[in-house]
Formats: structure tokens, sequence, C-alpha cells
């Protein structure tokens, strides 16, 4: 049976009518995830979660190990990844509680393994599309149906933080004609496209970046307080569209399952022992 997997906080996985739900410890060749995985079925639909911080929020964004969070979710079956997380806007019509259905991205991140391969089998993915276009159609009609305030297709700036931006830079980004900005989805979603794992983007704008000139007399409270309301949307986003995703016919068909397909450049002979060891449960249908 498929899973579909969730990438993002703690509460997501509170969802009404989860049944037959563990925590799952899960090791990969890449170390360990962010953590334990909750495993559990909603209505007849598989689903794993996985807090990117690991509960509590204990790892900052540069040490989230991203490579051993999508080679585990890909080890218990998951096939559909949905990531869901906290933005900064850098457009005036994204206000706060908005729900940007992420498309394009610009990578600022520096310090991040960002592949599962390497020096000894080497490979090159596509990323000109880097989400997958047919579960971002169902997380935008999903949206619609809820009632969320959202934008269909945004460009998410991934920068490696934990500091925010400088006013400069914010404005740069903006000047770029970027959406949102963010500290998460880089290096997951090359790492998802590498696994061959459908990979969508829900990005939850919690405040204006620095750019706004009102941005100073957004309050710490008033931020906790989008949060909040954020995730209890999310949480009825994430349940609507769980089955969505498992009924979907097209989804088999669906080419970011393919994306190996011609990416392999390593030939066979020269590839290491050791690294195609390493990537059996990655890129396995390939090799």
């Amino acid at each position: 049976m498929n899973r579909i997997g969730i990438i993002g906080g703690s509460g997501l996985y509170d969802l009404p009518g989860l049944a037959d739900t563990q925590w799952m410890n899960v090791d990969t060749p890449w170390g360990a995830p962010s953590d334990d995985i909750f495993v559990g079925m909603l209505h007849g639909v598989a689903l794993a979660f996985l807090p990117r911080h690991g509960r509590g929020h204990r790892i900052p964004p540069s040490e989230v190990n991203h490579r051993a969070n999508i080679a585990a979710l890909k080890s218990l079956g998951v096939t559909d990844v949905v990531s869901v997380g906290a933005v900064g806007s850098l457009r005036e019509d994204l206000p706060p509680g908005t729900f940007v259905v992420v498309d394009q991205y610009i990578d600022r991140t520096t310090r991040r393994e960002g592949s599962f391969f390497g020096h000894g089998l080497v490979a090159h993915v596509s990323m000109a599309h880097p989400v997958c276009a047919r579960i971002g159609g169902h997380v935008g009609r999903t949206l619609a149906l809820a009632g969320v305030p959202h934008a269909i297709g945004g460009t998410y700036v991934a920068i490696e933080g934990p500091q925010f931006s400088t006013l400069a830079e914010s404005r740069l980004y903006r000047a770029w004609n970027a959406d949102v900005i963010g500290m998460t989805n880089l290096p997951e979603a090359r790492l998802a496209r590498e696994a061959e794992l459908c990979y969508a983007s829900i990005a939850m704008v919690t405040d204006f970046d620095c750019w706004h000139p009102e941005h100073d007399s957004v309050t710490v409270s008033a931020v906790i307080r989008v949060l909040l309301d954020n995730a209890s949307k999310a949480q009825t986003v994430v349940a609507d569209l769980a089955g969505a995703l498992a009924g979907d016919p097209q989804a088999a068909a669906c080419a970011c399952r393919r994306a190996l397909d011609h990416a392999l450049i390593t030939a066979p002979q020269a590839r290491d022992p050791v690294m195609l060891a390493k990537l059996r449960g990655i890129a396995g249908r390939v090799l």
C-alpha cells in the first residue's frame, strides 16, 4: 500500500479519525531522520508524518538531515510528499494567513548536503519544474474547497538562516520577482526528485518580510496567532488532500516517478560498489 508523506510541524498529525497510529524509528544510510515517523490510517489512506525540525522544534534549518528524511519516507513506501511550512511574504497581495502552492525555487542555501549521489556514482536530474504539478493541482483544489485564502504558483527563496534577511536582501528578492521566503524547502525538493517521489509544497504566510514598511509593528503575539490559525487550516487541508491523492488514477504515470530514467551518467563498470549499495533504496529502480 502506498503512503502519503507529510513533512511539517508536529501538530499536523493530530487529525480526527487518524487510526492505527504508531511512531516508527527508521534508520537510513544517511543517518537518522529528524525524528521518528508517525504513521497511521485516515479513512483507509496510509499516512506518514515527519516533524521536519523534530518534536519540540529542536533542529535548526541548516542542521536538518534532509537526505535521511527523504530516504526514510521512501523506505516506508511513501510515493507522494506534501511539504508544509511557514514563510514570509515578499508581496503586498500575499498577506499573513495566505497559503501559497509553490512551483519554483531560488536556492540561497550554502551549507547543506543537496544530493544522494556523489563520487563513484554521478546523476543529474532535471529541476526545471521542481514540484509535482499533479499534486499541486490537488492542493489548489483542496484549498479552494476549504475556503482557505491561497495563491496557485509562487517562487520560494530558500535562505540558509537561522537569521532572517537583511533589508537589502529582502528588497533584492523582491526585485527578482520572488513571492515568499523560507529556510526549509531546499534541498528537500531536490532530494525528493532524486528519490523519484512526487513532491509539492504548501507555504503558509505568517508575516511580511522586513521589506514591508510596517514590518516592525508586527508583534510576536500576532505572528503566533497567525501560526496557530494556519496550523488549524493545514490540518483540514491535509485530511482532505490525503483522500484525493490516494484515489488519483494518474499517480502511477506521473513523470516524477521516473526522474532517474536518463539521469545516471557514470558508466556501469565505473560505479563504486559502496555507493551502489548505499543508493539501492533511492535509485534501485534504475540500478
